[in-house]
């Protein structure tokens, strides 16, 4: 595996495996890589000839009062999980390799970067589509790999692709959770032992929301009020939102149907943490 941190460079790399018609996975990641990380690279190194992962710690999603200085950052670390995964390419670039001195150029998707996250992360997601088209730019790959965990996430950048006709298949690949149901996160490791334990009434909110579907609950409204008193229950958490809305247009669903996202974030401590489940019928 090589670690790469031009763009100059890593484009030289992957014209050479195309020339021999090789096909390219590209895994996007902010690093401090955890098992959700490494199951896309896996995954990618399953369909592809060669995985190229990108490891950048992107300034532009990161607002004004937010984590981007202590976001946690260990590129020695993650070369290792990232190689073991199948990783063939790690592009590692410097802030000003994506934004050099001058840049003015950013990708915004309309409408469903309002909702969600976006009410709170007004300009989260234009840093994640330019981030992201800047990256499907340069590696040029056949498939990209998104976890679910980041649905609202996959839900723009698979509708900046289609919008921007770009030739290449988006990829979304399941949750992973720890061994007490928590969605696996970077963020995970700024929690206390106490927030932790709290932080699982955001899985168990869901799994509760499941259930009621499952045994014939369709109305949206009352199975958020069950999962907001779970959540409330717990004396940190501090809710940012429960939400029932379609996977792919982010519109509100009153009532469940195919394909409804159920969403939720929340607050422990300083830590926003989010996590979701999508009904399929």
């Amino acid at each position: 595996m090589k670690i790469i941190k031009t763009k100059r460079e890593l484009r030289e790399e992957l014209n050479k495996h195309r020339k021999e018609n090789k096909t390219i996975g590209f895994v996007p990641t902010m690093g401090y890589l955890h098992e959700g990380h490494l199951s896309l690279i896996r995954k990618s190194a399953q369909e592809n000839d060669i995985t190229v992962v990108s490891i950048f710690v992107n300034p532009t999603q990161f607002g004004p009062n937010e984590d981007f200085e202590k976001y946690p950052r260990d590129l020695e670390r993650d070369a290792k999980l990232a190689e073991s995964a199948g990783a063939d390419y790690i592009f590692n670039p410097e802030v000003s390799e994506m934004y050099p001195e001058g840049y003015l150029t950013y990708c915004y998707v309309k409408d469903i970067t309002k909702k969600l996250c976006g009410k709170s992360r007004p300009t989260h997601f234009e840093g994640v589509t330019t981030v992201c088209l800047k990256l499907f730019n340069i590696v040029r790959p056949n498939r990209a790999y998104f976890g679910q965990k980041d649905a609202q996430q996959l839900a723009v950048i698979k509708r900046m692709v289609k919008d921007l006709d770009l030739e290449l298949e988006i990829v979304p690949c399941p949750i992973v959770r720890d061994y007490d149901n928590l969605a696996l996160s970077s963020r995970n490791v700024y929690l206390s032992q106490e927030e932790r334990k709290e932080a699982l009434c955001l899985s168990k909110s869901l799994f509760e929301a499941k259930r009621m579907i499952d045994g014939g609950e369709r109305d949206s409204a009352k199975i958020k009020e069950k999962m907001k008193k779970i959540i409330g229950a717990s004396k940190l958490a501090k809710i940012d939102y429960v939400e029932i809305v379609d996977a792919d247009t982010l519109e509100d669903n009153a009532a469940i149907k195919d394909n409804t996202l159920i969403a939720v974030a929340a607050y422990f401590g300083s830590t926003r943490l989010i996590d979701n489940i999508i009904i399929h019928f």
